[in-house]
C-alpha cells in the first residue's frame, strides 16, 4: 500500500476543463505529499472554463500518447462539460481510462467527467455518481446511479460538482493508500 507521499498521480484534461475541478485535487494531493502530473492531447498548455468564462490555464507535463500507466498510482478526471466531451473521442485519452480500470489501479472522475467512464466501457453494473444532467447517460451505460458526494466502486471514485471536491479529494488519498484494487476490466 503506498503512501500517498510516495504516489505519483496523474490528471488527464484538455482545454474546457472545471477549473476548480482541476487545481483542487491538483494542489491537495501535491499538499498531501503526491507527485501529480497532467496530461493531455499534446503538450501545450490548457485553459480552464471558470463559472462562465475561460479562466486560467496549467502547463501540461506529458503527452497522452506518452503515457505509461506503469509510472502511475492513480488517474484523476476533472469535469466541466467541455473538457470530458472533446476527451472522450480521443482515442490515446480512452486508452489511458480503460488501462488504468483494467490495472485496478485508482481512477477519481467528477461531475461530467464519468463520460470518460461511460465511453470507456468502465461503469457497467458499477455503483458511480455524476453531475446530474449526465445520469442518463450512466444509466444508460449500466451504472448503478446514486446521488451522493462521493461514490466508491472498488476503486474507481465519482463525485457529482465542485461542492464535493473536499470528499473526493479525501477519498482519492484513501483509496490509493489502500493499494491496487481487484475488479473486472473495462
Amino acid at each position: 500500500m503506498p503512501s500517498i507521499k510516495e504516489s505519483k498521480i496523474l490528471i488527464l484534461a484538455t482545454d474546457g476543463y472545471e477549473r476548480s475541478e482541476l487545481r483542487v485535487p491538483y494542489d491537495g494531493l501535491k499538499k498531501q505529499g503526491a507527485t501529480v502530473k497532467i496530461a493531455s492531447i499534446g503538450k501545450t498548455s490548457i485553459k480552464s472554463w471558470d463559472e462562465k468564462d475561460w479562466g486560467d490555464s496549467i502547463d501540461v507535463d506529458l503527452d497522452a500518447k506518452d503515457v505509461d500507466i506503469a509510472d502511475f498510482d492513480a488517474l484523476v478526471l476533472p469535469g466541466g462539460q467541455i473538457n470530458p466531451d472533446k476527451l472522450r473521442v480521443e482515442d490515446q485519452a480512452l486508452r489511458i481510462v480503460r488501462e488504468f480500470v483494467s490495472s485496478g489501479k485508482v481512477v477519481a472522475a467528477i461531475c461530467h467527467a464519468p463520460w470518460l467512464l461511460v465511453e470507456a466501457g468502465a461503469v457497467k453494473g458499477r455503483k458511480v455518481t455524476s453531475y446530474k444532467s449526465i445520469k442518463t447517460d450512466v444509466v444508460n451505460a449500466g451504472g448503478l446511479w446514486s446521488d451522493e458526494a462521493v461514490v466508491t466502486d472498488k476503486g474507481i471514485i465519482t463525485s457529482r460538482n465542485p461542492g464535493d471536491l473536499d470528499a473526493f479529494v479525501a477519498k482519492i488519498v484513501e483509496e490509493v493508500e489502500e493499494g491496487l484494487h481487484d475488479r473486472k476490466a473495462a
